[in-house]
């Protein structure tokens, strides 16, 4: 199966706006992890491809839905923390659709000078951080895609400066990238390039805990079309390439520093993450 056929209930409004998203070169039969993640955090901004890989995932798999909660309340805390670290600049690769609270909104909390850059190859993505620049000054948005290092740190250099410290952002994208593509060499490159000081964080969906089910929706993944390579533990903290992780290491994203006791359902959120100052 290469795509999905939109059905044909779609109202006149989503219609009308898939056709304009394919007008702009957008591939709506194709599901894209963006848009994906968008569906599980309860967004508007997906297709039907997008939605009918999120069910097929959910099916084998419903815990996704807490990893992806989970996942994004980690991400406001790891920001949050590089704040308080004093980090005022942010690239933030692969960075999704904006559900808020997102990185900018964390970042300049209190900082109102702070300067973020998403990255991302989905031009709905790009659309919508677009729309974020018409107000914000400080906020970028690059349209490339990650394994692109030297194009997306050329592009991001215009409003970031490189010779001081960066918060680097991976969250719940290295495991849209192909072991051939080299997911760690391709992290690696993009922490070389930042000065002392700077932080990498890292979040990535694993198969440890019901291998089965998660490489059954990743094979649902790939004969759509996309990709999703949820890896074990020690591959995860190889992304990292030898840097020391502040406490509490190489946890699940609900166990990274909380807000509050984690709930019932943490143990759910089947994502690991970490942060390694650089």
């Amino acid at each position: 199966m290469t795509g999905y056929d939109e059905p044909d209930e779609l109202d006149a409004g989503e219609r009308e706006a898939q056709e304009r998203w394919i007008a702009l070169g957008v591939r709506t039969d194709i599901p894209h992890p963006a848009r994906v993640y968008d569906y599980m955090l309860g967004g508007k901004d997906h297709f039907a491809a997008d939605r009918e890989m999120a069910q097929v995932g959910l099916k084998h798999m419903p815990e996704m839905r807490v990893s992806s909660r989970e996942n994004r309340a980690f991400l406001v805390r790891a920001v949050r923390f590089l704040r308080e670290a004093g980090i005022r600049q942010f690239l933030d690769i692969g960075t999704g659709l904006p559900t808020s609270p997102n990185t900018h909104e964390v970042a300049t909390e209190d900082t109102p000078d702070a300067r973020v850059v998403y990255v991302d190859n989905d031009p709905v993505v790009f659309r919508h951080a677009q729309a974020l620049m018409a107000d914000e000054k400080n906020v970028g948005a690059v349209p490339a895609d990650l394994r692109d290092v030297d194009d997306v740190l050329a592009q991001a250099g215009k409003l970031l400066d490189f010779s001081k410290p960066v918060g680097l952002l991976f969250v719940a994208v290295l495991h849209n990238v192909k072991d051939a593509d080299d997911p760690a060499g391709i992290a690696a490159r993009y922490m070389a390039a930042l000065a002392p000081g700077s932080y990498v964080v890292i979040s990535h969906s694993t198969d440890e805990f019901a291998p089965e089910r998660t490489h059954a929706a990743s094979a649902a993944a790939t004969e759509r079309g996309a990709t999703w390579l949820p890896r074990p533990k020690d591959e995860i903290a190889r992304m990292f390439n030898g840097r020391d992780l502040l406490e509490p290491g190489l946890v699940l994203v609900s166990r990274w520093r909380p807000d509050a006791e984690p709930g019932p359902d943490a143990g759910q959120a089947w994502t690991y993450c970490g942060v390694a100052p650089l």
